[in-house]
């Protein structure tokens, strides 16, 4: 455990002063503060998970992103320990929160678990993260569905600021690494395209016997000696990262093993020459069903994605992997001979369904066969 410890149930750091969340296109909805005293400005989205806040907040892809959670009582469990393992935090996604702004209906000043370390607004007022609570989130998340994620600002202190749209920059920059790092010592060597890699997905491949060789999203691994390549997921606009789909369409013309996840999925689809186009308001959640192509095999998956891949624009050699029963979009691509397969969903999924989590085992056994 890093940092010091405080009592999880004091109330200090609770503002309780009015904030604002303003929609572009016009509406206004008005709340209480309980967490940093800062106008922000991002994309605003919602999650309808019932847990997992700690999770999704360190989650890189919600970088830029104002966060609405829908579950109604929030912060109730508070906020677990830093504990490191491995180099990776035990209980977050990343090292920072990457949200800009958090929006929910009712925020619980008392926690109740025994892994509860600090207040939820505590750690928001720590990390500069400004939150509001007194939302009707029912309402503001219809409204969402009906019109479409937008940008949106938190105003505080009436303190106005400019609309800022993440997708017009490249996010992706800020939350990958920015130098090559290693983890684990196993057989298998995996260089790990980091685009915002969750580090659950890290601690999946090590756990199977893997050597992760972390690298920049814009990074030349073409002469690296590796047996798998994985491309991770990450917030944003995937069409703007021009190297990072030029260095796999090169990657795609040999026969080593390629996994990606979310993101990853729609770089492998702009790499094989496919197009994506962006969903009204996005999958977020932990209870998105999809079924595996040409099977009855259904599974419950975690999601958090904006875009998805066009599976008809993909040339014959490439097929659906998963499709979302909700609305029939893609959910993952595989080529039809070589060993390269991404979902659009989260197998490594942390705080939620593990249904999938065979998917890292089908690619480090692609690995074993080409390598042995």
């Amino acid at each position: 455990m890093t940092g010091k410890a405080f009592n999880p149930s004091s109330p200090a750091g609770d503002h309780n002063q009015p904030i604002q969340l303003i929609l572009k296109d016009g509406i206004t909805f008005s709340g209480q503060s309980f967490g940093y005293r800062e106008s922000v400005s991002g994309e605003v989205v919602f999650n309808t998970a019932m847990s997992g806040y700690p999770e999704s907040l360190t989650d890189p892809s919600y970088q830029g992103q104002i966060l609405v959670l829908t579950y109604p009582l929030i912060g109730n469990y508070g906020v677990p320990p830093m504990n490191e393992e491995d180099g990776l935090k035990v209980f977050f996604e990343s090292e920072d929160i990457h949200i800009k702004g958090l929006v929910i209906s009712e925020y619980s000043k008392e926690t109740s678990h025994w892994n509860s370390w600090k207040t939820l607004s505590r750690w928001l007022i720590e990390n500069k993260v400004p939150a509001v609570s007194g939302v009707d989130t029912r309402a503001l998340t219809r409204h969402l569905r009906e019109k479409g994620v937008m940008p949106g600002k938190l105003i505080f202190d009436n303190i106005d600021i400019d609309f800022v749209d993440p997708d017009e920059i490249n996010t992706v920059e800020k939350v990958s690494t920015k130098e090559v790092k290693t983890y684990g010592k196993g057989k298998y060597k995996i260089v790990l395209v980091d685009l915002g890699v969750k580090q659950n997905i890290i601690r999946r491949l090590i756990a199977r016997g893997a050597t992760v060789i972390r690298v920049p999203w814009n990074y030349n691994y073409l002469d690296m000696d590796y047996d798998g390549l994985f491309i991770s997921n990450g917030p944003g606009n995937p069409e703007i990262l021009t190297p990072t789909i030029e260095y796999l369409a090169a990657a795609l013309k040999k026969e080593k093993p390629v996994f990606g996840i979310c993101m990853g999925n729609q770089i492998m689809a702009l790499a094989a020459g496919g197009k994506i186009h962006k969903l009204p308001y996005g999958h977020r959640s932990h209870n998105q069903p999809v079924i595996m192509k040409n099977t009855n095999r259904c599974f419950i998956t975690s999601q958090n994605h904006g875009y998805v891949t066009d599976i008809s624009s993909l040339q014959d050699e490439w097929e659906d992997l998963f499709v979302n029963l909700n609305d029939n979009t893609n959910e993952g691509i595989r080529h039809r001979k070589k060993p390269f397969f991404a979902t659009q969903f989260h197998p490594e999924a942390s705080s939620g369904p593990t249904d999938t989590d065979f998917l890292f085992d089908d690619f480090i056994e692609s690995i074993r066969k080409i390598k042995k």
